[in-house]
């Protein structure tokens, strides 16, 4: 069993940082591939799908078409179907292969006459690539940008995808997560446990550039606790890997394992828990009216042009 424990730190508190995450792409694929197939959404995606949908009230906007990016591994669909159950909700996956498969679909256990209700059926999962441009009136997107190799690349796919004024809901692991990993790594002399995360600051700054507007951002760290070592290292294993270039060059051996578990006991508290960080990021941005610099000859896509007529009238 876990126990979580969360203290919020807002951005003015928080000293901004560059941090670009260098990664190995193919470790990275090969640990995506991998989680696509776990049984279920990890345990700590649905606890902050779960705090991340508190955070929606502050937005006015009541949509009636949502993007959840990602939605397998996500784990939002419940929360999403509570706080609007009336939009059409359409699961998006980057893996073009899983959304064919339709495994990201989540069974609709509820009486047949509920899922005639409008905005209740739950549609097929889809890649991408079948989602028309300006789609949605929200995007939302759990737990998934750290996965990206390019968030900044990420977010641009996102704008795309989004009307003019609809909004982004996002969460994400920040540089905090596993210090104390860390710190326990270099205390024994190893190499990184895990590729370093994004800062928000440096999130925000990526929203802007890929045409978002008015970027909130902020984060809490989640305390998890474990009863021993072995939890641990099984719970890890379910949210991710180790994508890092420096990371160790090859598989280690049980011995090694052994030693890694006993160095996680060693941590323990008083009650005999082993406990870990996480710092989960939060954030929320509009996308911006399409903006073109006007020469002495300017072609512009028609929606755009309407986009921009529509924002110059101040109408939604």
């Amino acid at each position: 069993m876990r126990h979580v424990t969360s203290g919020r730190i807002m951005p003015a508190d928080i000293p901004a940082r560059s941090t670009r995450r260098p990664v190995d792409a193919a470790a990275l694929a090969r640990v995506a591939a991998r989680l696509q197939g776990a049984p279920a959404a990890p345990w700590l995606h649905g606890e902050v799908a779960r705090r991340m949908a508190e955070r929606l009230p502050v937005v006015r906007l009541q949509p009636q078409r949502i993007v959840d990016w990602g939605a397998r591994l996500g784990g939002s669909r419940s929360v999403l179907t509570a706080a609007y159950p009336k939009a059409r909700i359409t699961p998006v996956e980057a893996d073009a292969a899983l959304a064919t498969g339709g495994a990201a679909v989540p069974t609709d256990s509820r009486p047949w006459w509920a899922r005639l209700l409008p905005g209740s059926a739950a549609e097929p999962a889809r890649s991408e690539l079948q989602v028309p441009a300006g789609h949605g009136q929200l995007l939302w997107s759990n737990m998934a940008l750290h996965g990206s190799a390019d968030p900044q690349a990420l977010m641009r796919r996102w704008q795309q995808l989004l009307e003019v004024d609809g909004f982004l809901m996002f969460s994400t692991l920040g540089p905090g997560t596993l210090q104390g990993l860390r710190d326990l790594y270099r205390a024994e002399h190893w190499p990184v446990p895990c590729a370093p995360f994004v800062d928000m600051h440096d999130l925000g700054d990526m929203l802007v550039e890929a045409g978002f507007a008015d970027p909130v951002m902020d984060q809490e760290t989640l305390t998890l606790t474990w009863p021993d070592s072995d939890a641990v290292l099984a719970e890890l294993r379910s949210l991710g890997g180790n994508v890092d270039p420096r990371r160790f060059a090859g598989l280690r051996t049980p011995r090694w394992r052994r030693r890694l578990l006993q160095a996680l006991q060693a941590r323990a508290g008083d009650d005999g828990r082993v406990a870990l960080q996480f710092e989960v990021v939060y954030g929320h941005a509009f996308r911006a009216p399409p903006r073109h610099l006007l020469q002495a000859e300017t072609r512009l896509p028609l929606e755009d042009m309407r986009a921009m007529m529509r924002a110059a009238r101040g109408k939604p």
